[in-house]
Parts: C-alpha cells; structure tokens; sequence
C-alpha cells in the first residue's frame, strides 16, 4: 500500500515538475516577446526624436538666417525737389518727369548731411550708402503726385545692402577694414545718420512687391509668386479633370484585360520617375516641337501635369475604392444606370478623397524645381509676369538663384523665401487635412 502511494505520488511530482517546466518555458517566451516589443517602442521614440530634432535643426537655422530679411534698413533724407531739375517748364509732362535726374537730388541731400566729405574717394563712398534703386522710388512719388515738386520732403531710402547687413550686425565692425566689405568712414556716418535719427529698420514691404534684381536689397518674390500661381493655375485646371476622369473610367468603366492592367502598370511606374524626365519630355515636345515659349507659366503647368496626374490617378482611383459596393448595388437596385450610379453617387461620396490627393499633388508640384530648369524657367526675369505667356520663374527657382549668389544679404533672402514656400506648402497641407476631416464618411 505504501508503495504503490509513493508511486503516485512521484507520478504526480513528475507531472507538477513538467507543467511548471511549461510555464517557465511559456513565461520565458512571453517576456522575451515583451521585451522585444518594448525594444521596438523604444526603436520608434528613438526614430520619432531625431526625425524631430532635425526638423527642429532645419528650422531653426531657416528662421534664425532668414527672418531679418522681413527688415531692411533704411535712411531718412530730407531732399529737395528742385523744380529746375524735375520739370524745367512747368508741362507736368509723365516723360520729363521720368528724365529728371533723381539720383542726383538724393546725393545732395546726403552731401548735406556730410559737408565735411568732399574727396572723389569719399564722395563715392558716401553715395554708396544708399541703394541704387532709390532713385526710381523717389520717381514713382513724384509721378504719383507731381504737387510735390517745389517742396522739401523726408524721404526714407532703402540703404545697399552692406549697410543693411552692418545693421543687422552681420558685419563685424571689429575686423580689419581690408577684410570687410564697409569702410571704416562708412561706419562713422552710420553711426552718425544713427545718432540724428536717420536711419532705422523698417518692415522691407520691397521683398513681397519687387522682383528679382542684381542688387540684394531691390531683390523680391513677387515675380516668382506670381509664377508660381500662374504655373499652379494651369496644372490645377488641366490635372484635376484629366486625373479624375482616368481615374473614374480604369475603376468603374474599364474592362479588366491586359490592356488596362498594362495601364495600370504604366500609371504607378510614373508616379516613381524621377521630376527631371517630365521636363526633358517638356523640353523635347512642348518647347522643341509644338514652339511654345520658354520660361512661360503655361509650358512649366504642362510639364507639371505630367508630373501630377499619377498621384491624382492613383489617389483617386482609392478613394472610389473605398466607397463601400451596398451604395453602388443600392442605386443600381433603384434603376439607376451605371453611369447615374457613378457621378450622382460613387464620385461625390469618393470626391473628398480625389480633392484630397489632388491638395498634395498640387504641393508637389509647388515645390519642384527640376523638371522646369529644363523649359526655361530659371531665367533671370526682372519684370513681374502679367499672364500665362510671359516670362517668368517659382518660388523654388527663385530660391535656387539667390542660394548661388555670393553677398551676404541674399543668403537670408534665399532663407526667407524658403519660409514663405513652407507656409504655402503647410497651408495647402492643411487644407487637405480639412477637407478630409469635412467631408470624410465613415462606413
């Protein structure tokens, strides 16, 4: 009897050590699979952060380089305008008015300022303080207002911009007067234009109305804006129906066979090509074929259709997907035809969606640079474009030509139109998180 309870009882010992053997072995698996997933949490934070901190990185150096160029300093000059120089005989006449020698009244204000420099040297440094452009500013007033003339005004002049950056101190007054590009006279008659009152930072209203120019501180991005809603204005008007279209018939419409699967194919692979072969396919056939004019918005809208249709296709052709079959198999139970089923009922439930992809394609598109260096458009135009045939550059080219230039002030020009491309592109962003989260279904 004791025997065969010490068998028993060993078995059940047997059996409690193999079960708990189990367990350990279970738990040791369940831990391991813990700790794996806390690993991959933690690989995730980790991405998350330096994604952020980069950004961060890129922002920071963006703003800190580039919100000065909203500021530009300039000079308070109590100029006379001179009857016998502006308007000799009195007519008034838009031409005379235009020949007068501004310049020249503004140099005598500022001889007058300085009476005390009167050496060729001297003279041209200190007429160098003001910018070159200042001269058609004080045009424009006149022409704008010929009663001015017989009167003394205090006119306030954009400086050139190497007193603009000695402003901003990103000219250091310390180094070697060899090794800086303002002489040690210039920084006495700032100081002294300082001291009087005459010279102060002001909002630079000219880099939001001017165009692009040689001279830094006459250098804006009106022109490129103007380009870039033009360019923005055709790939819209093109690329929206054409996408929607295509998309509406390969989903709804098409037969599936090999030719629309080959479609299909084709579609995706050009959403992965590189930008630079659609303005090759832009130069080859709408400039060198068709003769359509270089550097016009119209041509770089073409080009950037090409380049927007696949993501309009594709994101449209997804969101017809997602309309759930009970809407279609419904109307189709009422009577209604195939195509009434598709555009009372199919597309306006899928149209957030298409708006949606068509928002980001045309964010693409405001950012690219590639595809219209190869139609033209990194032309130096001055004059801002007055329709869709002139020419005319972006905002990206126009970013790209000021990083290459060599003074100092278009660098926080080249950072501060960056900053306005991202809060076009943040703001096309946002719209398309609005219109998904307005007009969003849930199934």
């Amino acid at each position: 009897m004791n025997s065969t309870s010490d068998v028993i009882s060993g078995g059940g010992d047997a059996a409690r050590t193999l079960a708990e053997q189990t367990m350990d072995k279970v738990n040791a698996g369940l831990a391991k699979r813990y700790r794996a997933e806390r690993r991959f949490r933690l690989y995730g934070m980790l991405s998350i952060s330096i994604a952020v901190l980069f950004l961060v990185i890129l922002l920071t150096d963006i703003v800190s380089k580039g919100a000065s160029a909203f500021r530009a300093t300039y000079i308070g000059l109590d100029v006379f305008l001179d009857p016998a120089e502006i308007d000799p005989e009195g007519s008034r006449d838009p031409a005379q008015l235009a020949r007068a020698n501004y310049t020249g009244l503004l140099r005598a204000s500022l001889a007058e300022v300085f009476p005390e420099v009167e050496g060729r040297k001297e003279r041209r440094q200190l007429n160098a303080l003001v910018s070159s452009g200042s001269g058609f500013m004080l045009q424009k007033m006149v022409r704008d207002d010929p009663g001015l003339i017989g009167q003394t005004l205090r006119v306030w002049v954009p400086t050139d911009d190497d007193i603009d950056m000695l402003s901003k101190g990103y000219i250091d007054r310390d180094l070697p007067e060899g090794n800086r590009r303002v002489s040690d006279l210039q920084i006495d008659m700032v100081d002294k234009l300082a001291a009087q009152g005459q010279i102060e930072t002001r909002f630079n209203r000219v880099f939001f109305t001017n165009g692009d120019s040689r001279d830094a501180e006459q250098a804006g991005i009106w022109a490129a804006a103007k380009g870039s809603f033009y360019t923005l204005l055709v790939t819209l008007a093109l690329s929206f129906p054409i996408g929607v279209a295509a998309a509406v018939y390969l989903e709804e419409f098409a037969p599936k066979n090999r030719l629309t699967d080959v479609i299909e194919v084709n579609i995706n692979n050009l959403a992965a090509v590189p930008s630079i072969v659609f303005g090759l396919l832009g130069l080859a056939v709408f400039l060198n074929f068709f003769g359509l004019p270089r550097s016009a918005p119209f041509v770089g809208g073409l080009v950037l259709t090409l380049m927007t249709l696949p993501t309009i296709i594709i994101s449209s052709r997804a969101a017809l997907k997602a309309v759930p079959p009970s809407i279609r198999e419904a109307a189709l139970g009422m009577g209604a035809s195939k195509v009434q089923t598709t555009f009372h009922h199919t597309v306006p439930l899928a149209l957030p969606g298409m708006l949606t992809g068509t928002i980001i394609g045309m964010a693409q598109a405001l950012g690219e640079t590639a595809p219209l260096l190869m139609i033209g458009m990194v032309a130096f135009i001055v004059d801002v474009p007055q329709g869709f045939f002139d020419p005319s550059t972006v905002l990206p080219v126009q970013v790209y030509l000021w990083a290459d230039s060599p003074e100092r002030a278009f660098v926080e020009k080249t950072s501060a139109a960056i900053m306005v491309l991202l809060a076009f592109l943040l703001a096309m962003n946002l719209l398309a998180v609005f219109l998904r989260k307005k007009f969003e279904r849930r199934w």
